[in-house]
């Protein structure tokens, strides 16, 4: 019951504040005024109620907010930051693990563009506004390195146990290329997209100028 009473007093209260209530209430003091000075006459309650009621007509209707969502651009920028702690995970993991020279030149620098890409700065906001690059970032860190280098310390359990067999090295450092190239490809379209957003505002300021 008191339930009841708390929400009829809140649904009175909104009434109160409500944008109806409040233009009916001052076309009401209009017709107020208007019969202290004699224009309303002996009907003036009449046209108070009627100045009230033309005036909660009018009034807009209440509108309720639609819901507030997370810009996208936001969102990425979240998932970034998850792909980043992940990210340094990935390192610690493969410091323990034992590789070629050759193979850790490649997966040097592999490791070493994807720290610059997800570095926090102006460089990982040009990448959070590509939803692609972000994809591709987090495939490389959560899945396409990790599952390479797992496949090769498998390999080459196997490759001891039985001699002769190509060496899982091999395909290591080609998978290591390939993700190397995807990396390139990622960099030089984020330089692309500022190269442009610099040539717009070059014509920007020549429009301008006349």
């Amino acid at each position: 019951m008191a339930t009841s009473n708390n929400n009829g007093a809140g649904r009175a209260w909104a009434f109160l504040e409500s944008r109806k209530n409040l233009t009916g209430s001052a076309c009401g003091l209009a017709g107020v005024a208007l019969t202290f000075t004699g224009v309303a006459g002996p009907y003036w309650p009449v046209v108070v109620v009627g100045l009230y009621g033309a005036g909660a007509l009018l009034a807009p209707p209440e509108r309720t907010a639609p819901p507030s969502f997370p810009d996208p651009s936001a969102q990425l920028s979240a998932q970034l930051e998850e792909v980043r702690g992940d990210f340094g995970r990935l390192r610690a993991y493969l410091a323990d693990v034992e590789l070629p020279p050759a193979v850790e030149e490649h997966l040097t620098g592999l490791t070493g563009l994807l720290a610059a890409l997800l570095e926090p700065g102006w460089v990982a906001e040009v990448l959070a506004a590509d939803p692609d690059g972000v994809h591709s970032v987090s495939r490389a860190v959560r899945q396409d390195v990790p599952e390479a280098v797992d496949a090769y310390v498998r390999a080459r359990w196997w490759t001891r146990m039985t001699p002769g067999q190509e060496p899982p090295e091999r395909h290591l450092e080609r998978q290591l290329a390939l993700l190397h190239e995807e990396a390139e490809r990622l960099t030089a379209q984020l330089r692309e997209t500022e190269a442009r957003r610099q040539e717009s505002h070059t014509r920007y300021l020549e429009d301008r100028s006349g």
